[in-house]
Protein backbone atom coordinates (compact mmCIF):
# COMPACT_ATOMS: atom_id res chain seq x y z
CA UNK A 1 0.00 0.00 0.00
CA UNK A 2 1.45 3.25 -0.61
CA UNK A 3 1.98 5.81 1.58
CA UNK A 4 -0.74 8.81 1.98
CA UNK A 5 0.16 12.30 -0.27
CA UNK A 6 0.28 15.35 1.22
CA UNK A 7 -1.73 17.76 -0.62
CA UNK A 8 -0.23 20.37 -2.25
CA UNK A 9 -0.77 24.33 -0.69
CA UNK A 10 -1.48 26.74 -2.96
CA UNK A 11 -0.32 30.36 -1.96
CA UNK A 12 -2.07 33.42 -2.62
CA UNK A 13 -1.38 36.71 -1.74
CA UNK A 14 -3.90 40.04 -1.36
CA UNK A 15 -3.46 43.84 -0.50
CA UNK A 16 -5.60 47.30 0.48
CA UNK A 17 -4.81 49.61 -1.45
CA UNK A 18 -6.20 52.92 -0.11
CA UNK A 19 -7.62 55.21 -3.21
CA UNK A 20 -5.60 59.05 -2.84
CA UNK A 21 -4.95 62.13 -4.96
CA UNK A 22 -2.06 64.08 -4.04
CA UNK A 23 -0.84 67.87 -4.74
CA UNK A 24 1.42 70.73 -4.43
CA UNK A 25 0.74 74.17 -3.71
CA UNK A 26 3.24 76.85 -3.54
CA UNK A 27 2.29 80.30 -2.26
CA UNK A 28 4.04 83.31 -2.52
CA UNK A 29 4.11 86.06 0.23
CA UNK A 30 5.74 88.83 -1.48
CA UNK A 31 6.53 91.90 0.56
CA UNK A 32 7.48 90.05 3.93
CA UNK A 33 7.65 93.17 6.26
CA UNK A 34 4.67 95.15 5.08
CA UNK A 35 2.48 92.20 6.39
CA UNK A 36 4.26 92.50 9.73
CA UNK A 37 2.03 94.13 12.18
CA UNK A 38 -0.97 92.66 10.41
CA UNK A 39 -2.03 91.67 13.93
CA UNK A 40 -1.98 88.69 16.67
CA UNK A 41 -4.78 86.19 14.58
CA UNK A 42 -5.15 88.03 11.31
CA UNK A 43 -3.98 85.82 8.00
CA UNK A 44 -3.36 86.12 4.40
CA UNK A 45 -5.29 83.33 2.59
CA UNK A 46 -3.72 81.79 -0.31
CA UNK A 47 -5.90 81.05 -4.13
CA UNK A 48 -7.40 78.17 -3.84
CA UNK A 49 -6.44 74.76 -5.16
CA UNK A 50 -8.16 71.48 -5.59
CA UNK A 51 -7.10 68.00 -4.74
CA UNK A 52 -9.13 65.19 -4.79
CA UNK A 53 -11.77 66.68 -5.84
CA UNK A 54 -11.82 69.13 -2.52
CA UNK A 55 -10.99 72.91 -2.29
CA UNK A 56 -8.35 73.92 -0.40
CA UNK A 57 -6.38 76.86 0.52
CA UNK A 58 -3.20 77.70 2.87
CA UNK A 59 -3.43 80.55 5.34
CA UNK A 60 -0.23 82.46 6.63
CA UNK A 61 -0.36 84.32 10.27
CA UNK A 62 2.12 86.89 10.20
CA UNK A 63 1.80 87.92 13.77
CA UNK A 64 0.77 84.25 14.70
CA UNK A 65 -1.77 82.20 15.47
CA UNK A 66 -2.74 83.26 19.12
CA UNK A 67 -0.87 85.23 21.90
CA UNK A 68 0.53 82.47 22.52
CA UNK A 69 2.35 82.22 19.62
CA UNK A 70 3.38 85.87 18.76
CA UNK A 71 6.76 85.13 18.34
CA UNK A 72 6.14 82.90 15.44
CA UNK A 73 4.76 82.73 11.95
CA UNK A 74 1.76 80.22 11.97
CA UNK A 75 0.58 78.09 9.03
CA UNK A 76 -2.22 75.97 8.39
CA UNK A 77 -4.13 74.01 5.76
CA UNK A 78 -7.92 74.51 5.49
CA UNK A 79 -10.44 72.72 3.54
CA UNK A 80 -12.80 75.48 1.89
CA UNK A 81 -15.49 72.98 0.33
CA UNK A 82 -18.40 73.18 2.44
CA UNK A 83 -20.20 70.76 3.74
CA UNK A 84 -17.30 68.07 3.43
CA UNK A 85 -15.32 65.67 5.82
CA UNK A 86 -11.92 64.54 4.38
CA UNK A 87 -9.29 63.04 5.90
CA UNK A 88 -5.58 64.07 4.30
CA UNK A 89 -2.27 64.01 5.50
CA UNK A 90 0.06 66.88 4.57
CA UNK A 91 3.26 68.30 4.77
CA UNK A 92 4.58 72.20 5.12
CA UNK A 93 7.72 73.04 3.54
CA UNK A 94 10.00 76.65 2.70
CA UNK A 95 11.26 76.91 -0.72
CA UNK A 96 15.03 78.43 -1.08
CA UNK A 97 14.60 81.06 -4.24
CA UNK A 98 18.46 80.59 -4.62
CA UNK A 99 18.54 77.15 -4.76
CA UNK A 100 14.97 75.87 -5.32
CA UNK A 101 15.42 73.19 -3.10
CA UNK A 102 12.93 72.84 -0.49
CA UNK A 103 12.87 71.90 3.82
CA UNK A 104 9.94 70.17 5.47
CA UNK A 105 9.34 72.34 8.66
CA UNK A 106 5.77 70.75 9.71
CA UNK A 107 3.94 67.21 8.63
CA UNK A 108 1.15 65.64 9.51
CA UNK A 109 1.73 62.19 10.37
CA UNK A 110 -1.92 60.84 10.84
CA UNK A 111 -5.36 61.54 8.71
CA UNK A 112 -6.90 61.78 12.08
CA UNK A 113 -8.93 64.14 13.38
CA UNK A 114 -10.44 64.37 9.69
CA UNK A 115 -10.84 68.27 8.24
CA UNK A 116 -14.51 68.82 8.95
CA UNK A 117 -16.83 71.36 7.50
CA UNK A 118 -19.64 70.06 8.86
CA UNK A 119 -18.48 71.41 12.45
CA UNK A 120 -16.53 74.45 11.67
CA UNK A 121 -13.14 71.62 12.08
CA UNK A 122 -11.69 72.71 8.81
CA UNK A 123 -8.18 73.99 9.84
CA UNK A 124 -5.31 72.38 10.40
CA UNK A 125 -1.70 73.57 10.64
CA UNK A 126 1.03 74.54 12.49
CA UNK A 127 0.72 77.76 15.08
CA UNK A 128 4.25 77.61 15.61
CA UNK A 129 5.80 77.13 12.31
CA UNK A 130 8.60 78.93 12.67
CA UNK A 131 9.94 81.83 15.23
CA UNK A 132 10.16 85.21 13.29
CA UNK A 133 13.52 86.21 14.32
CA UNK A 134 15.07 82.56 12.99
CA UNK A 135 12.93 82.69 9.77
CA UNK A 136 14.03 86.45 9.14
CA UNK A 137 17.63 85.16 9.36
CA UNK A 138 17.14 82.14 6.97
CA UNK A 139 17.76 81.63 3.50
CA UNK A 140 14.11 81.43 3.16
CA UNK A 141 13.36 85.04 3.21
CA UNK A 142 14.90 86.94 0.26
CA UNK A 143 14.13 90.03 -1.25
CA UNK A 144 11.53 90.37 1.35
CA UNK A 145 9.80 87.56 -0.12
CA UNK A 146 8.69 84.04 1.21
CA UNK A 147 7.68 80.34 -0.46
CA UNK A 148 5.19 77.91 1.19
CA UNK A 149 4.70 75.05 0.07
CA UNK A 150 2.15 72.25 0.70
CA UNK A 151 2.09 68.77 -0.44
CA UNK A 152 -1.10 67.46 -0.06
CA UNK A 153 -2.16 63.82 0.35
CA UNK A 154 -6.09 63.03 0.45
CA UNK A 155 -7.43 60.15 0.97
CA UNK A 156 -10.65 59.02 -1.32
CA UNK A 157 -14.20 58.12 0.43
CA UNK A 158 -14.61 55.16 -1.83
CA UNK A 159 -13.75 51.74 -0.30
CA UNK A 160 -10.22 51.11 -0.73
CA UNK A 161 -9.48 48.25 -3.28
CA UNK A 162 -8.57 44.80 -2.79
CA UNK A 163 -6.30 43.28 -5.59
CA UNK A 164 -4.72 39.68 -6.19
CA UNK A 165 -1.48 40.78 -6.87
CA UNK A 166 0.31 43.50 -4.70
CA UNK A 167 1.12 47.18 -6.04
CA UNK A 168 4.43 47.79 -7.90
CA UNK A 169 6.57 49.70 -5.58
CA UNK A 170 7.89 53.26 -6.59
CA UNK A 171 11.25 54.45 -6.01
CA UNK A 172 11.97 57.86 -4.77
CA UNK A 173 14.43 59.49 -6.64
CA UNK A 174 16.61 62.34 -4.76
CA UNK A 175 16.79 65.63 -6.56
CA UNK A 176 20.01 66.26 -8.78
CA UNK A 177 22.64 67.43 -6.52
CA UNK A 178 25.18 67.76 -9.14
CA UNK A 179 25.29 71.43 -8.34
CA UNK A 180 26.41 71.23 -4.67
CA UNK A 181 28.95 69.04 -5.46
CA UNK A 182 30.43 71.52 -7.86
CA UNK A 183 30.22 74.01 -5.38
CA UNK A 184 31.97 71.90 -2.65
CA UNK A 185 34.40 71.48 -5.64
CA UNK A 186 34.84 74.56 -5.38
CA UNK A 187 34.63 75.69 -1.83
CA UNK A 188 37.66 72.62 -1.14
CA UNK A 189 39.69 73.23 -3.88
CA UNK A 190 39.78 69.82 -4.75
CA UNK A 191 41.96 69.25 -8.17
CA UNK A 192 42.35 72.38 -8.45
CA UNK A 193 44.94 72.91 -11.51
CA UNK A 194 44.83 76.76 -11.92
CA UNK A 195 45.15 79.82 -9.39
CA UNK A 196 44.01 83.46 -9.85
CA UNK A 197 44.80 86.45 -8.71
CA UNK A 198 42.34 89.47 -7.93
CA UNK A 199 43.94 92.39 -6.62
CA UNK A 200 45.90 90.81 -4.35
CA UNK A 201 43.63 87.96 -3.26
CA UNK A 202 44.02 84.27 -4.54
CA UNK A 203 41.10 82.14 -5.66
CA UNK A 204 41.71 78.54 -7.12
CA UNK A 205 40.06 76.92 -9.72
CA UNK A 206 39.53 74.05 -12.56
CA UNK A 207 40.49 75.12 -15.93
CA UNK A 208 37.90 72.91 -17.40
CA UNK A 209 35.01 74.55 -15.71
CA UNK A 210 36.51 78.26 -16.70
CA UNK A 211 36.90 76.79 -20.15
CA UNK A 212 32.87 75.30 -20.37
CA UNK A 213 31.05 78.19 -18.41
CA UNK A 214 32.65 81.43 -20.38
CA UNK A 215 33.58 81.53 -24.07
CA UNK A 216 36.25 84.03 -23.88
CA UNK A 217 38.37 82.07 -20.75
CA UNK A 218 37.68 78.45 -23.46
CA UNK A 219 40.04 80.90 -25.73
CA UNK A 220 42.67 82.12 -23.30
CA UNK A 221 43.02 78.79 -22.07
CA UNK A 222 42.45 76.46 -25.01
CA UNK A 223 42.22 78.88 -28.28
CA UNK A 224 44.92 78.93 -30.69
CA UNK A 225 46.44 81.68 -29.19
CA UNK A 226 45.97 80.32 -25.56
CA UNK A 227 48.08 78.62 -23.10
CA UNK A 228 46.20 74.99 -21.72
CA UNK A 229 49.73 74.74 -19.33
CA UNK A 230 49.13 78.02 -17.83
CA UNK A 231 48.79 77.69 -13.96
CA UNK A 232 48.58 81.52 -12.63
CA UNK A 233 46.16 84.01 -13.97
CA UNK A 234 46.00 87.90 -13.09
CA UNK A 235 42.48 89.08 -13.11
CA UNK A 236 43.01 92.99 -13.53
CA UNK A 237 40.38 95.86 -13.00
CA UNK A 238 37.65 93.55 -10.78
CA UNK A 239 36.83 93.20 -6.74
CA UNK A 240 37.93 89.91 -5.34
CA UNK A 241 34.16 89.98 -3.97
CA UNK A 242 32.62 90.86 -7.68
CA UNK A 243 35.04 87.86 -8.89
CA UNK A 244 34.13 85.60 -5.87
CA UNK A 245 30.57 85.65 -6.96
CA UNK A 246 31.39 85.26 -10.48
CA UNK A 247 32.96 82.29 -9.71
CA UNK A 248 30.19 80.38 -7.57
CA UNK A 249 28.20 81.38 -10.36
CA UNK A 250 30.23 79.27 -13.04
CA UNK A 251 29.86 76.49 -10.28
CA UNK A 252 26.70 76.47 -9.60
CA UNK A 253 24.65 78.19 -12.04
CA UNK A 254 23.18 80.63 -9.59
CA UNK A 255 24.38 83.84 -7.65
CA UNK A 256 25.40 83.46 -4.04
CA UNK A 257 23.23 84.87 -1.34
CA UNK A 258 23.89 88.38 -0.15
CA UNK A 259 21.99 88.64 3.26
CA UNK A 260 24.95 90.06 4.93
CA UNK A 261 24.71 93.23 2.35
CA UNK A 262 22.55 96.40 2.64
CA UNK A 263 20.16 96.97 -0.97
CA UNK A 264 22.69 99.53 -2.31
CA UNK A 265 25.71 97.67 -1.78
CA UNK A 266 23.81 94.87 -3.24
CA UNK A 267 23.10 96.43 -6.22
CA UNK A 268 26.37 97.56 -6.52
CA UNK A 269 27.87 94.14 -6.46
CA UNK A 270 24.97 93.28 -9.59
CA UNK A 271 26.11 96.33 -11.24
CA UNK A 272 29.90 95.03 -11.05
CA UNK A 273 28.46 91.65 -12.30
CA UNK A 274 26.46 92.81 -15.06
CA UNK A 275 30.33 94.31 -15.85
CA UNK A 276 32.30 91.00 -15.73
CA UNK A 277 29.28 88.88 -17.03
CA UNK A 278 29.70 91.33 -20.52
CA UNK A 279 33.69 90.75 -20.14
CA UNK A 280 33.56 87.11 -20.50
CA UNK A 281 30.58 86.41 -22.29
CA UNK A 282 28.08 85.37 -19.85
CA UNK A 283 24.78 85.56 -21.12
CA UNK A 284 22.77 83.82 -18.75
CA UNK A 285 24.26 85.33 -15.67
CA UNK A 286 24.00 88.93 -17.24
CA UNK A 287 20.22 88.56 -18.04
CA UNK A 288 19.62 87.19 -14.33
CA UNK A 289 21.44 90.71 -13.32
CA UNK A 290 19.74 92.95 -15.35
CA UNK A 291 16.49 91.54 -14.13
CA UNK A 292 17.60 92.53 -10.52
CA UNK A 293 17.94 95.64 -11.20
CA UNK A 294 14.77 96.46 -13.23
CA UNK A 295 13.10 95.22 -10.05
CA UNK A 296 14.66 98.42 -8.33
CA UNK A 297 14.47 100.99 -10.53
CA UNK A 298 14.06 104.41 -9.14
CA UNK A 299 14.53 108.33 -10.22
CA UNK A 300 17.59 108.45 -8.87
CA UNK A 301 19.34 105.74 -10.65
CA UNK A 302 17.68 105.29 -13.72
CA UNK A 303 19.71 107.57 -15.47
CA UNK A 304 23.62 105.54 -14.28
CA UNK A 305 21.41 102.19 -15.09
CA UNK A 306 21.08 103.36 -18.69
CA UNK A 307 24.51 104.38 -19.16
CA UNK A 308 25.56 100.46 -17.57
CA UNK A 309 23.09 99.01 -19.33
CA UNK A 310 24.48 100.92 -22.67
CA UNK A 311 28.06 100.83 -22.25
CA UNK A 312 27.38 96.97 -21.44
CA UNK A 313 25.20 95.75 -24.62
CA UNK A 314 22.18 94.80 -22.04
CA UNK A 315 19.14 95.38 -24.20
CA UNK A 316 16.65 94.58 -21.53
CA UNK A 317 17.28 96.58 -19.02
CA UNK A 318 17.87 99.54 -21.38
CA UNK A 319 14.48 98.90 -22.45
CA UNK A 320 13.32 98.66 -18.94
CA UNK A 321 14.86 101.72 -18.30
CA UNK A 322 13.67 103.98 -20.94
CA UNK A 323 10.17 102.33 -20.12
CA UNK A 324 10.38 103.52 -16.94
CA UNK A 325 11.32 107.21 -17.50
CA UNK A 326 8.31 107.25 -19.94
CA UNK A 327 6.29 106.18 -17.26
CA UNK A 328 7.55 109.06 -15.30
CA UNK A 329 7.47 111.65 -17.96
CA UNK A 330 3.68 110.68 -18.86
CA UNK A 331 2.49 111.86 -15.10
CA UNK A 332 2.47 115.73 -14.71
CA UNK A 333 4.61 115.70 -11.65
CA UNK A 334 7.41 114.18 -13.32
CA UNK A 335 10.25 117.38 -13.34
CA UNK A 336 9.11 118.46 -9.69
CA UNK A 337 9.43 114.62 -8.48
CA UNK A 338 12.97 113.52 -10.58
CA UNK A 339 14.40 116.43 -8.68
CA UNK A 340 13.03 116.27 -5.67
CA UNK A 341 13.86 112.89 -5.18
CA UNK A 342 16.98 113.13 -6.79
CA UNK A 343 18.19 115.88 -4.64
CA UNK A 344 16.66 114.08 -1.83
CA UNK A 345 15.52 117.63 0.19
CA UNK A 346 13.64 117.73 3.77
CA UNK A 347 10.13 116.36 3.89
CA UNK A 348 9.23 120.02 4.88
CA UNK A 349 10.26 121.27 1.59
CA UNK A 350 9.48 118.54 -0.69
CA UNK A 351 5.51 119.11 -1.61
CA UNK A 352 6.68 122.82 -2.01
CA UNK A 353 9.24 121.84 -4.66
CA UNK A 354 7.63 119.73 -6.30
CA UNK A 355 4.76 121.99 -6.89
CA UNK A 356 6.98 124.94 -7.79
CA UNK A 357 9.10 122.47 -10.20
CA UNK A 358 5.76 121.16 -11.82
CA UNK A 359 4.32 124.74 -12.29
CA UNK A 360 7.52 125.95 -13.96
CA UNK A 361 7.33 123.02 -16.43
CA UNK A 362 3.45 123.56 -17.20
CA UNK A 363 4.68 127.34 -18.12
CA UNK A 364 7.70 126.15 -20.41
CA UNK A 365 5.09 123.88 -22.45
CA UNK A 366 2.21 126.35 -22.61
CA UNK A 367 3.79 128.97 -24.66
CA UNK A 368 1.29 131.69 -23.62
CA UNK A 369 4.47 134.20 -22.21
CA UNK A 370 7.37 135.45 -23.99
CA UNK A 371 10.59 133.82 -24.41
CA UNK A 372 12.37 135.88 -21.73
CA UNK A 373 9.53 135.49 -19.42
CA UNK A 374 9.66 131.90 -20.14
CA UNK A 375 13.20 130.99 -19.27
CA UNK A 376 12.83 133.40 -16.50
CA UNK A 377 9.72 131.25 -14.88
CA UNK A 378 11.29 127.87 -16.21
CA UNK A 379 14.19 128.53 -14.49
CA UNK A 380 16.03 126.32 -12.48
CA UNK A 381 18.45 126.25 -9.50
CA UNK A 382 21.56 124.96 -10.76
CA UNK A 383 21.53 122.10 -8.25
CA UNK A 384 18.33 120.99 -10.24
CA UNK A 385 19.68 121.18 -13.25
CA UNK A 386 22.36 118.95 -12.19
CA UNK A 387 20.30 116.75 -10.87
CA UNK A 388 18.39 116.57 -14.13
CA UNK A 389 21.36 116.50 -16.39
CA UNK A 390 22.25 113.28 -14.13
CA UNK A 391 19.83 111.44 -15.33
CA UNK A 392 20.79 111.16 -18.50
CA UNK A 393 20.52 112.15 -22.60
CA UNK A 394 17.56 110.06 -23.32
CA UNK A 395 15.87 111.59 -20.35
CA UNK A 396 16.62 114.99 -21.11
CA UNK A 397 14.39 113.78 -24.77
CA UNK A 398 11.55 112.87 -23.02
CA UNK A 399 11.16 115.70 -20.96
CA UNK A 400 11.87 117.51 -24.08
CA UNK A 401 8.80 116.25 -25.66
CA UNK A 402 6.54 116.45 -23.25
CA UNK A 403 7.69 120.00 -21.72
CA UNK A 404 9.10 121.94 -24.99
CA UNK A 405 12.64 122.89 -24.88
CA UNK A 406 12.14 125.81 -22.86
CA UNK A 407 12.66 123.51 -19.78
CA UNK A 408 16.14 122.03 -21.66
CA UNK A 409 17.00 125.58 -22.21
CA UNK A 410 16.48 126.77 -18.30
CA UNK A 411 18.32 123.42 -17.23
CA UNK A 412 21.48 124.14 -19.21
CA UNK A 413 21.46 128.07 -19.05
CA UNK A 414 24.11 127.59 -16.88
CA UNK A 415 26.70 126.25 -19.59
CA UNK A 416 28.22 127.85 -22.59
CA UNK A 417 26.57 128.26 -26.05
CA UNK A 418 28.62 125.14 -27.23
CA UNK A 419 27.44 122.72 -24.50
CA UNK A 420 23.67 123.87 -24.66
CA UNK A 421 23.62 122.68 -28.10
CA UNK A 422 25.06 119.18 -27.47
CA UNK A 423 22.42 118.55 -24.81
CA UNK A 424 19.61 120.59 -26.77
CA UNK A 425 19.75 118.61 -30.18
Amino acid sequence: MSALQRPSTATTASACIPDMARGTHVFTVAGYRLHKGLGIGNFIRSATFAVGGYDWCIRYYPDGFSSETNDYVSVFVELQSKKSTVRALYDLRLTDRATGSSSLVFSRPSSFPAFDSWRIDHLRGASKFMKRDILEASPYLQDDCLLIQCDLTVLLKEIPTVATATKTPEIEVPPSDLLKNLAKLLEGNKGSDVMIIVNGETFHAHKIVLALRSPVLDAELYGPMGDSEKQCMQIEDMQPAVFKALLHFMYTDSLPVMHDLDNHDKKEIIKHLIVAADRYAMERMKLMCESMLCKSLDAKSVGATLALADQHHCSKLREACLEFVEHLVSTSTLVGDAVVDAIGVADDRREELKKETCERGRIACSGRANVSSQSNAAALTKKQAAMLLGLGREVLFMLKMRFGSVILLSVVSDYSSKERMKWLN
